[in-house]
């Protein structure tokens, strides 16, 4: 699971029950080389300054060579959840599933339940994009002042792991500039989703995080 704070200025899919696992860059046994695993979440004010931007990277470290055939699991929810009045649950989630080569978007919208366990919110019907395959240019849907992706794309975290053993051994006092960037020629399969700030949040700021839920 991964958490941030931002500011704020006819398919059928079948209904079932997710439990959530996570992690980032395969770093929990749960996930340990599994589908669900999430390297990393972003949220951001888009380019148009009265929208918000929700990013979920998923199947971290895939080399140039494995990313064709890499997909995302249709037996797992990505879940986005925002907490807008400050108690720490969630009162908004937006959902992502992916099925036949398209990615579906629910909400956002108030979840039935909280906490762990999840269903698919398709109460107010459904936004979907083609998953965009690699090597190609981004397939981007826009729909209701909302904007949705879904597919390959390359890694942009930035990490200098060795100097990081460095500094834990005691051998070194600082990252150097500039790092050695680990992540670099390596990709992520990443979903992401715009959305005007006022569907999320009336207030100054909203607690974000994301979940992986697999289909039990």
């Amino acid at each position: 699971m991964k958490k941030s704070k931002i500011l704020i200025g006819a398919a059928i899919i079948c209904l079932a029950g997710f439990i959530a696992i996570a992690a980032d860059h395969i770093d929990a046994p749960a996930v340990a080389s599994g589908t669900s695993d999430i390297t990393d979440m972003y949220a951001f004010q888009a380019q148009d300054t009265d929208n918000v931007v929700f990013v979920a990277n998923m199947q971290g470290l895939l080399a140039p060579g494995d990313t064709g055939t890499a997909s995302f699991d249709e037996n797992v929810l990505i879940e986005f959840n925002i907490d807008n009045n400050g108690d720490a649950t969630e009162d908004l989630v937006i959902q992502a599933l992916p099925r036949n080569g398209k990615m579906y978007f629910f909400g956002p919208i108030a979840p039935s339940q909280t906490g762990l366990s999840s269903m698919v919110m398709d109460a107010n019907g459904f936004n979907v994009v083609d998953i965009t395959a690699y090597g190609s240019n981004a397939i981007v849907e826009t729909n209701n002042n909302m904007r949705f992706f879904a597919g390959p794309r390359d890694d942009p975290f930035f990490m200098d792991f060795a100097q990081y053993g460095e500094i834990i051994a005691g051998n070194a006092s600082m990252f150097n500039d500039p790092g050695s960037d680990t992540f670099a020629g390596t990709n992520v399969l990443s979903v992401v989703v715009e959305v005007p700030k006022s569907m999320v949040g009336s207030g100054d700021s909203v607690n974000v995080w994301v979940e992986t839920k697999r289909k039990q």
